[in-house]
């Protein structure tokens, strides 16, 4: 488990690293890291971690849900545009791994998104399932 402190109402965090540490920890060599967030207005995707795409994903989330629309939701809390952004992003995504490591492409980021924040103690929870084929 990993847990994050969010800075802003919406913002995307490269987790990269932090998974990466947690799955040494682990010390499964082969297998698959399966990642899920534990709150409904959080959201996790495998991409690019520029600024400026960064910039462009959270516009588009903005368009597509903006902040204040009519929602019935935002009746009892006042978040559902974070819920529906939520999920369109989804809650969990899964990476192979590979002598110890996540199996990432060159650009390839594991990105934590904040739809409700700013929060404190994100819960970000990984487990991994090792491959039962032996190597030669």
């Amino acid at each position: 488990m990993i847990e994050i402190d969010t800075n802003n109402p919406a913002e995307a965090i490269d987790i990269t690293s932090r998974v990466q540490a947690a799955l040494r920890e682990e010390g499964i060599e082969d297998g698959i890291a399966f990642i899920f967030t534990l709150h409904t207005t959080t959201g996790l995707a495998v991409n690019e971690a520029d600024p400026s795409l960064i910039s462009d994903i959270l516009n588009l989330l903005e368009r597509l849900v903006p902040k204040r629309g009519q929602y019935l939701h935002d009746r009892d809390e006042g978040n559902a545009h974070a819920h529906l952004r939520a999920m369109l992003t989804g809650n969990s995504v899964t990476v192979p791994l590979s002598e110890g490591r996540l199996k990432l492409g060159t650009w390839q980021r594991i990105l934590f998104f904040e739809f409700d924040g700013p929060r404190r103690g994100r819960r970000i929870y990984i487990k991994t399932i090792p491959s039962i084929v032996n190597k030669k």
